[in-house]
C-alpha cells in the first residue's frame, strides 16, 4: 500500500513550503521494524523529528513534545480491514483531546471487491469509534492496470481523494489530486470492449434505484418525517437500521443499549405474541408486535428469546415493564399464566386449534363440534395478508376444566365477491369481556401476514448483506419494516392513503398485493436513505 512512503512524501511536500519546524512524524507501528527505522530514515533527511507512540496511548501523551507543530503525521499500524483491533486503533487516536484527522489509503492496484471492502469496513470501525473517515490517498497508480475501479468506490462512496501517488521517489511521485487528470488516466488505462463498441447508440441508463436515490431526497425526507411522527417507534427502527453500518463487533452491543432503553414509558397497550417456534424454512422466531395506545402495530417488535422464558413470567416482566394490558395469545397459556391474568383484570384473547375441548351446558366437547351447525349471522370487513375479506363470527357461553366462564368464538374469513370461505379461526376470550373483544380478534387476524413480510424482508437484506449483519438486527430490521407496512395496509385514514400512496411512488412500486408492495418500498427507502446519507446530499437534519 505504501503507507510509510505515502507518510514521507506528505511531510516532505509541507517541509518544502514551510520549513522543517512545524512538522513532525509520528508511528504508531511497532511491530514491523523495517518500516520504523524507513520512517526514521526519512525523520533524518527531513531534519523532522519522530516520535514513536505505542498502539493504545493516545496522542495527547505527545502534546507536551509536539508544541508548536501544525503538521502532525501519524503512520499508523498496518491492519488487514478484517482485523478486529481497527476499532481500537481509531478509538486510541480519536480518544484524546486532540483533534485527528483520518485519511484512508487505497491501493488502486488492488481488486475492485478488495477495494470495496477496505472503505467499508474501514468507515464502518471509524464510526463505531465516534468518528468519520471521508479523506483517501490513491497510492500505487503506476501500478494499477485499470483506475476505474477505485475512482468508481470513491464516488460512490462520497469520498473526498487528497493526493494520488505513483512512485517510490520522495516528495516527487505524489500531486494533489485533479478530477481531470484522474478521468484522464482512467480513460488512458480504459480496457476496450469490442462488443460494447458497435452499441454505443443504445444509452447505457443508471439502474433505476440510484437514478431514483439522486433525484428523490427531498421526497425521501418527507416521507421518513410523517413516518417518525405516525408510527410510534420508527425513530428506534431506524437506530436499528443505522447499527448496519457498524461493524459486528460493536453491532451487539450497541444493540443491548438500544433495547434497554425501549419502548418509552406509556407508549405501548398491547402485545400480539406469535408462536413460541422458528418460522418454517428458517432459523429464526416471528417477534412479538407491539400495539400503541390506539392498537396500531409499533414499529420496533421484540425477540422473542430476549423474553422470559414461560408464559406466566414473560406476561408479568413486560405488563410490569412496559404497563401492557391487552395480550393476544397465539394458543392458550398454561393454567397458572391464565390465573395470574385474571388475577391482574387484564385484558386478553387467544386462539385455539379446533379440537380444543371446552365444556357447553356442561358437556365436554371439541370447539369445532360446537360450532358445526351454527349460521353465520354477523361480519365485518377486514385486511387479511394483504387482501380485502370479510369475517363472519358466531359465539358460545362455555367453560374450561376448571370451571371458569369464557367465550367461544368462531370465525371465516371469506372472499367478499365469491363468498368462498378462505380459512377458519377459533378463539377463546374471558365472558366478563363480552363481544366487545371482536375489535381485537381482528387486530390479532390482521397480524397474520406478518411473518410472511418478514420473512420476504429476511431475504432481501440476506441478499444484500456483505456477512457481517448481526443475526438479531437483521431480523429486527426485517420485522421492524414488515410491522410498518402491516401497520400502513390496515390504517384506513387519510394519512395512511398518503403514505401508502407516496412510499409505493416512490419505489415505482406497481403490485396487485398492497402490503408487499409496501414492503418493498420501505426496504427500498431505508437502503436510499443510507446511500444519501453516505453520500451526503441530502441534509441530516432530514434523514439522519
Amino acid at each position: 500500500m505504501g503507507k510509510t512512503t505515502t507518510t514521507a512524501k506528505l511531510a516532505a511536500r509541507f517541509v518544502l513550503r514551510h520549513g522543517t519546524r512545524p512538522v513532525a512524524l509520528v508511528t504508531t507501528d511497532s511491530f514491523r521494524i523495517g518500516a520504523h527505522e524507513q520512517l526514521r530514515i526519512y525523520a533524518r533527511l527531513l531534519d523532522t523529528p519522530m516520535y514513536a507512540l505505542d498502539a493504545e496511548q493516545p496522542i495527547d501523551d505527545l502534546l507536551g513534545r509536539l508544541q508548536g507543530k501544525q503538521w502532525v503525521i501519524i503512520d499508523t499500524v498496518g491492519m488487514s480491514q478484517r482485523d478486529q483491533r481497527v476499532i481500537e486503533q481509531i478509538a486510541h487516536l480519536q480518544g484524546g483531546r486532540s483533534r485527528v484527522r483520518l485519511v484512508l489509503l487505497l491501493n488502486a492496484a488492488s481488486q475492485p471487491e478488495t477495494l470495496e471492502e477496505v472503505v467499508l469496513r474501514y468507515r464502518q470501525a471509524a464510526r463505531a469509534a465516534g468518528a468519520e473517515l471521508d479523506d483517501c490517498i490513491i497510492t500505487k497508480q503506476d501500478e494499477a492496470g485499470r483506475l476505474a475501479p477505485v475512482l468508481d468506490i470513491v464516488m460512490r462512496h462520497g469520498m473526498r481523494v487528497l493526493f494520488g501517488s505513483y512512485g517510490q521517489q520522495v516528495p516527487e511521485d505524489m500531486a494533489i489530486a485533479s478530477a481531470d487528470t484522474l478521468v484522464d488516466q482512467a480513460l488512458k488505462t480504459a480496457t476496450p470492449n469490442r462488443e460494447r463498441v458497435h452499441h454505443v447508440d443504445a444509452p447505457m441508463g443508471m439502474p433505476r434505484w440510484s437514478r431514483d436515490v439522486l433525484g428523490q431526497g427531498r421526497r425521501l425526507s418527507s416521507l421518513l418525517a410523517r413516518l417518525r411522527q405516525r408510527i410510534t417507534g420508527f425513530s428506534e427502527l431506524e437506530a436499528i437500521w443505522d447499527l448496519a453500518s457498524l461493524p459486528s463487533r460493536v453491532q451487539e452491543e450497541r444493540l443491548n443499549a438500544l433495547l434497554a432503553g425501549y419502548p418509552a414509558a406509556n407508549t405501548t397497550l398491547g402485545m400480539a405474541w406469535s408462536a413460541r417456534r422458528n418460522e418454517r424454512g428458517c432459523d429464526w422466531a416471528m417477534p412479538d408486535i407491539g400495539l400503541d395506545t390506539d392498537g396500531a402495530w409499533l414499529a420496533l417488535p421484540w425477540l422473542q428469546h430476549r423474553h422470559a422464558a414461560g408464559w406466566q413470567p414473560r406476561l408479568a416482566a413486560l405488563t410490569e415493564s412496559s404497563g401492557v394490558a391487552v395480550h393476544l395469545l397465539p394458543r392458550l397459556p398454561e393454567p397458572d399464566a391464565l390465573a395470574w391474568l385474571e388475577a391482574e383484570h387484564l385484558t386478553w384473547v387467544s386462539q385455539v386449534a379446533p379440537s380444543h375441548r371446552v365444556f357447553f351446558h356442561h358437556e365436554r366437547q371439541s370447539i369445532r363440534q360446537l360450532f358445526s351447525d351454527s349460521v353465520l349471522t354477523h361480519q365485518v370487513g377486514v385486511r387479511f395478508r394483504g387482501q380485502p375479506v370479510q369475517l363472519w363470527t358466531a359465539y358460545a357461553e362455555v367453560e374450561d376444566a376448571t370451571g371458569y366462564a369464557l367465550l367461544a368464538w368462531y370465525g371465516e374469513i371469506r372472499d367478499p365477491e365469491s363468498a368462498k370461505v378462505v380459512t377458519r379461526r377459533y378463539w377463546l376470550t374471558p365472558a366478563r369481556l363480552g363481544t366487545e373483544v371482536l375489535s381485537l380478534l381482528l387486530t390479532q387476524l390482521q397480524s397474520d401476514g406478518l411473518s410472511t413480510l418478514t420473512r420476504r424482508a429476511w431475504q432481501q437484506l440476506k441478499e444484500a448483506d456483505s456477512g457481517d449483519l448481526n443475526a438479531e438486527v437483521r431480523l429486527l430490521m426485517a420485522s421492524g419494516v414488515a410491522a410498518v407496512a402491516g401497520h400502513l395496509d390496515v390504517a384506513d385514514d387519510e394519512g395512511a392513503q398518503t403514505l401508502r400512496g407516496d412510499l409505493l411512488s416512490l419505489s415505482g412500486t406497481s403490485r396487485r398485493r398492497r402490503d408487499t408492495g409496501m414492503l418493498d418500498a420501505l426496504v427500498y427507502a431505508f437502503m436510499a436513505r443510507d446511500a444519501i446519507r453516505q453520500m451526503g446530499s441530502v441534509s441530516r437534519e432530514g434523514v439522519a
